[in-house]
C-alpha cells in the first residue's frame, strides 16, 4: 500500500493582494520557480507516488501544465480535485478526499505555500509516513511572531494544546503547513464544525486528534529551513534564500 500525499493549492491568496487579483500565488516565483515546486518537490523526495492537488477549478488546466512533465519524470501519479468551497478551510482538503484517504495507512498534507529546505528532511517525512504508529503528526517551528500561526503549547515536552493565532501567547512553537494523517482521521472530520470564520479549521482536527491521543509531534530544529509564503516579506526573503544557496553551493533546490 503506498503512501499518498495531498498539495493544498487553492485559496483566494487575500495576504498578497492585488497580485493574486490576476493569478493564483502558488504561480508566483521565489527565485527561479513557481512557489508550488517547492511543496510538491518534498512530496517527490520523501517517496510518494500518488498526490492529489486541491485548487481552485480555473487552475487545473495550468497545474497539468506544470506538471505533465514532471509526472512523468518521477514515474507519480498526480491527481487533481477543485476544492468545492474556495477559503473553506485546510481541513477540507481531507473531508472532501475520504476516498483517497481511506486506502491508505498514512497520508502527508502540505499546503502549497510552504517551503522547507533541508538534507535530511525528506527522509525525516519519509520514516514519519511509514511509522507503524496509528498517531498522526504535525511539524513545529519556532517563529518570532507566533501570533499569525497555530501556535502549540506544552508542559515540560507535553503537548497540551493548540491555539490557532493566540493575540499574546507565551509559546514560539508554530504549527508549519505540514502533517502526516494516520487513515483514522476519518473517525474525526466527520465531526468538524466550521468555526467563527466559517471555515473547517485544522487546528480543530489536531486538538481532537491530541484530546484522543492520536497525535505526535516533531520539531523539524535548526537543520531545516521553513517559510509561510504567505506574504511578500517571506515571499522575497525565501526567494533570496534560495538565490543564495543555489549560487554559493551550485544546489538547485527544488529541481523536478
Amino acid at each position: 500500500m503506498s503512501t499518498k500525499g495531498i498539495l493544498m493549492a487553492g485559496g483566494k491568496g487575500k495576504r498578497l493582494k492585488p497580485l493574486t487579483d490576476i493569478t493564483n500565488k502558488h504561480f508566483i516565483l521565489i527565485y527561479n520557480k513557481p512557489m508550488i515546486y517547492y511543496s510538491m518537490s518534498l512530496l517527490i523526495y520523501a517517496g510518494i507516488k500518488e498526490i492529489l492537488i486541491m485548487c481552485n477549478e480555473a487552475d487545473i488546466i495550468s497545474y497539468k501544465q506544470i506538471f505533465n512533465q514532471v509526472e512523468k519524470k518521477h514515474s507519480i501519479k498526480i491527481y487533481y480535485r477543485y476544492q468545492k468551497n474556495i477559503g473553506g478551510g485546510i481541513a477540507e482538503g481531507l473531508t472532501q478526499n475520504v476516498d483517497f484517504i481511506s486506502n491508505t495507512k498514512k497520508i502527508a498534507l502540505i499546503l502549497g505555500d510552504n517551503f522547507f529546505y533541508g538534507r535530511s528532511f525528506p527522509l525525516q517525512v519519509k520514516k514519519t509516513l511509514n511509522l507503524k504508529s496509528n498517531k498522526s503528526t504535525i511539524f513545529l517551528s519556532e517563529v518570532i511572531n507566533p501570533k499569525n500561526y497555530g501556535v502549540a503549547y506544552f508542559n515540560k515536552n507535553k503537548l497540551l494544546n493548540i491555539i490557532e493565532k493566540p493575540k499574546n501567547s507565551k509559546s514560539n512553537m508554530a504549527v508549519t503547513g505540514l502533517y502526516v494523517y494516520d487513515k483514522n482521521i476519518l473517525k474525526f472530520i466527520k465531526n468538524i464544525k466550521p468555526s467563527k470564520r466559517n471555515e473547517l479549521e485544522i487546528t480543530s482536527v489536531n486538538n481532537m486528534l491530541l484530546k484522543k491521543g492520536y497525535l505526535n509531534y516533531q520539531r523539524i530544529g535548526r537543520a531545516t529551513t521553513w517559510f509561510d509564503l504567505g506574504s511578500f516579506e517571506n515571499i522575497y526573503q525565501c526567494s533570496e534564500f534560495v538565490r543564495l544557496i543555489e549560487k554559493r553551493q551550485g544546489l538547485k533546490i527544488a529541481d523536478i
